[in-house]
């Protein structure tokens, strides 16, 4: 933060995660790629990843690689129950206490997510307000536009917890300690990202070749969104070089560099095409269904203001998800604090 308030020659580009390029734009850290990258540049991208990379009108990086928030599933305990992926809230309920009664294991727990207190909790948030019709900030801003709807989100999370859909230790789980229960075969359900598929298929994974892939489930049939996830290259603005930073960052942002990376690592391209082509999908089938899974998916809020909103609404989502307080309650004191917050920086 220092080079970059002293505009310091020292680095020319950034890696930044998709949540920071509006921060960093106000902050006058980036250098404005408005008119230097046309719009048939981004085009062939996400619309999504697309959306991340602009604040106020102007485009300030190219994305880079994706993520998305997507329910992975065992397929074989699901076939063998006669039953397909879950679409809505109410069918992940009943596949998961139809499963556990059947089984009759009590080390199989049926639905994980990530429920500490962090940025990732807010992401799962984030997906269960989409998938009951509203969001966090208004097209004018508002905080909570619908807080009725946001109450009702937060409350199916909590009654997951509190039924034993979804067992209590989740309130302390990130990525990883959910991933390995899933992994070892403890659960039916997990809410997780992309790189979780390479290594439930990995040889010796105890559900290899047992595991599908769904979008997140909505309150009614197809308003599931997963939320979208992945870095962005952006230039700073001290750079001395902008025609070679900017050169450095097609490239890399380009085909040849975004095939390599899906060929190589753990990592998803934000170009589309990408996952229709044949090379890459004989190495990793599930590609077009991971495509249709980032199109539908959403960005987090594209505000200057989002780490604020996230480290504002953690503890009051997360004495939610604990026992400690109401949903509503929460959502009302959150949008108080909120609203106070973001009025002295208008």
């Amino acid at each position: 933060m220092i080079n970059l308030e002293g505009r310091s020659p020292g680095f020319d580009v950034m890696m930044l995660d998709v949540i920071w390029v509006p921060e960093f734009a106000r902050a006058g850290w980036l250098l404005d790629l408005t008119d230097r990258v046309r719009p048939e540049e981004l085009a062939p991208h996400f619309a999504s990843t697309v959306a991340a990379a602009t604040w106020a009108g102007r485009v300030w990086g190219l994305p880079w690689n994706m993520n998305v928030g997507l329910l992975y599933y065992r397929t074989d305990l699901l076939a063998k129950y006669g039953l397909g992926p879950p679409e809505t809230w109410d069918e992940l309920a009943y596949q998961v206490r139809t499963i556990r009664a059947g089984e009759r294991d009590p080390r199989l727990e049926g639905y994980l997510w990530q429920g500490k207190q962090y940025e990732g909790m807010v992401v799962n948030v984030l997906e269960a307000f989409w998938a009951n019709g509203t969001r966090l900030l208004g097209e004018d801003g508002a905080v909570f536009p619908e807080p009725a709807r946001a109450a009702e989100a937060l409350a199916y999370l909590r009654d997951l917890l509190a039924s034993g859909v979804s067992p209590r230790w989740v309130t302390a789980a990130d990525e990883e300690l959910s991933r390995r229960a899933f992994g070892d075969g403890r659960a039916v359900f997990l809410r997780n990202w992309p790189y979780v598929l390479d290594l439930v298929e990995a040889p010796g994974s105890a559900v290899r070749g047992r595991v599908g892939l769904a979008p997140v489930p909505g309150r009614v049939r197809g308003a599931g969104a997963g939320s979208t996830g992945g870095s962005h290259l952006g230039i700073s603005r001290g750079t001395r070089h902008p025609d070679l930073a900017l050169a450095l960052v097609r490239f890399l942002t380009g085909e040849r560099a975004q095939r390599a990376m899906a060929t190589g690592a753990a990592l998803y391209p934000t170009r589309t095409a990408l996952y229709r082509d044949p090379a890459l999908v004989a190495r990793n089938p599930w590609l077009p269904r991971i495509h249709d899974l980032m199109r539908a998916a959403r960005p987090r809020p594209v505000t200057p203001s989002y780490l604020l909103l996230s480290t504002t609404l953690q503890p009051e989502l997360s004495a939610v998800l604990v026992g400690l307080k109401p949903p509503a309650r929460a959502i009302a004191e959150a949008r108080r604090r909120l609203d106070y917050f973001l009025a002295s920086r208008r």
